[in-house]
Order: structure tokens, then C-alpha cells, then sequence
């Protein structure tokens, strides 16, 4: 039998319609509508076409972007001083620094000079500390995203088995952490894999839940999944066109093979992209809200 499509598009645009929603209520009571402001420094086709992609769904929901194209040649001086700025903004809700960064340019000094409070990416170190902590303000957007996919699919976590193949900072660090945390949609048991681990097919073939984010191009086959497992796909792989001129993608999962054993999948496209920029509005909005009443320090739920 053929596993159930975890379809990241339509889960994204139910939350697209709440968040929605909720801008136009309060712009409806006379307040302001949340803003993002995105930096794309050099121009890497990928991320220019991320950039659009989340200029594109701002304005779907009626949040302000602001967007700054800086050539790869950038100073370092002027990036942070263009951060500065953006940091002092008040019509400037969220910062998201488009990454990968050229190589002139330290990404740790960049992200690291983000006001907290607008690091809607949630890669600040004192963000990714109370992320640890399970006090995060924002949860980084693909862990949050698939937390989000397994919630509103009702796959469950407590108690399973949950292996994550790749240890990167902004997806399989933070998502060990998300899933083994003691509520509702962690406690889960977690291990962590990557390109170097020996067996690796030892490992997830005991996984409930099996996340790919190595960045290998169809690494995980069927003989490498326990049937039944919820398989979540994180990679993204251009393999060639169609006739009209579209990308052909494909995932760090063989989908052909693999949606035949497990029980659960998503595809690619079509499954985390939409989700991580689902959830980059709404970590935008969180910190709307934020700072509207900064009495109220909720955490990212």
C-alpha cells in the first residue's frame, strides 16, 4: 500500500489563511501590519528565487516586506550597518538574512548582530540557547515546520523513534532538540546521523520517524526504511527540465521507491519548502505581536 502523502502546500496555505486572518484583524482595529525585511547579499539563483518566493507570500497575507539586494561584493561594514538600522525600524517586525552568505562575509557575525527579538530565522545564538532551553522566541523554520506537518497530521512522537539524518544548525540540530523535548509533540527517543555514520541503514531502519537532511540526493532507498515510518524529506536536488522549461527536483528520498514502504511521506517538492515559509510568517507575526505588548514574552508554540 502506498503511504499518505504528507502535502506540505496544502498544510501551508491553511496556515497562510490563519495568519491572514489575524493581519487583517488587526489592521481592521486601526494597528499596523506586521513587516519583514529580507537581505539577499550576491546573487545565488537558489536564493534569489527564495527571496521572491517569500516576498510572494508576505503579500499574500498582508505582510509588509521590505526587501534589500546587495551585491556579493557587499562590505561587511555596510551589511551590518544596513542591520543596524533595520534593528532600530519599528515598521520592521522580523530580519531574515537569506543564506548562504558569499564567502567574504562571516555568517556568524552577521546573524549574530540581529536584534533576538527580530530574528524570525531564530539562528541568533540567543535564540538557538533558549531553543535548548524549551523557551524559545522563534523556533528556526524548517524544524518548526515539520514539527508542524507531524502536529496537524496527527503523527505522533512521544515514545517513537525518531532519527535525523544530518546535524546542520539550521535543520537536524534544532529538530533533535524539538523532538526530545519533555510536551506534547516531543518525547521522542532521537538520533542523530549524518554522511559520516557508519551503517547508517542500522539506524533508520528502527526509525517511526525519519527525517532526510544530509543534502545527498536520493540517498535513503526502501531497504533503508522501517515499513510504516513517517519518512520527512528535507532535500532539494534540480535534476534536470521539462519540456516547459520547469525544474525537475528531487529529494535526499528515493519518493518512487520509498512511498512504497513507508507509511507516511512527504514529497518534493510540495512538502517542508511551503511549511518553512509558512512558519517564517508566522514567526513574523509572533514577533508583531511581541513587540506590541512586551509584557506578553510568549514562547514559539
Amino acid at each position: 500500500m502506498s503511504a499518505i502523502i504528507l502535502n506540505g502546500t496544502e498544510t501551508a496555505a491553511g496556515i497562510r489563511r490563519e495568519i491572514e486572518r489575524e493581519v487583517a484583524e488587526l489592521k481592521s482595529a486601526g494597528g499596523a501590519a506586521p513587516g519583514l525585511a529580507v537581505l539577499l547579499i550576491g546573487d545565488d539563483p537558489a536564493s534569489s528565487i527564495y527571496v521572491t518566493m517569500k516576498e510572494k507570500a508576505c503579500a499574500r497575507v498582508g505582510i509588509a516586506s521590505f526587501p534589500h539586494r546587495l551585491p556579493g561584493t557587499a562590505k561587511k561594514e555596510e551589511l551590518l550597518e544596513l542591520i543596524d538600522r533595520l534593528n532600530r525600524d519599528p515598521e520592521v517586525s522580523g530580519i531574515l538574512v537569506q543564506l548562504p552568505l558569499p564567502p567574504s562575509l562571516d555568517e556568524r557575525e552577521i546573524v549574530s548582530r540581529l536584534d533576538p527579538e527580530k530574528d524570525v530565522d531564530g539562528f541568533h545564538p540567543h535564540n538557538l540557547g533558549r531553543l535548548v532551553r524549551g523557551e524559545a522566541l522563534f523556533v528556526p523554520c524548517t524544524p518548526a515546520g515539520i514539527r508542524e506537518l507531524l502536529r496537524r497530521y496527527r503523527i505522533p512522537t512521544e515514545g517513537r523513534d525518531a532519527v535525523i539524518v544530518g546535524r546542520s544548525n539550521i535543520v537536524g540540530k534544532p529538530l533533535a532538540v524539538l523532538l526530545a523535548a519533555k510536551n506534547e509533540d516531543g518525547n521522542a527517543t532521537v538520533t542523530v546521523c549524518h554522511t559520516r555514520t557508519r551503517d547508517l541503514a542500522a539506524h533508520t531502519r528502527r526509525a517511526d520517524i525519519l527525517v532526510a537532511a544530509a543534502g545527498v540526493r536520493e540517498m535513503i532507498g526502501a531497504d533503508m526504511v522501517k515499513p510504516g515510518a513517517a519518512v520527512i524529506d528535507v532535500g532539494i536536488h534540480a535534476v534536470g527540465r521539462r519540456p516547459d522549461g520547469k525544474r525537475i527536483l528531487a529529494g535526499d528520498v528515493d519518493f518512487k521507491e520509498v512511498k512504497n514502504a513507508a507509511g507516511a511521506i512527504t514529497p518534493v517538492p510540495g512538502g517542508v519548502g511551503p511549511m518553512t515559509i509558512a512558519m517564517l510568517l508566522k514567526n513574523t507575526l509572533t514577533a508583531f505581536k511581541r513587540r506590541r505588548n512586551p509584557g506578553q514574552r510568549q514562547t514559539a508554540g
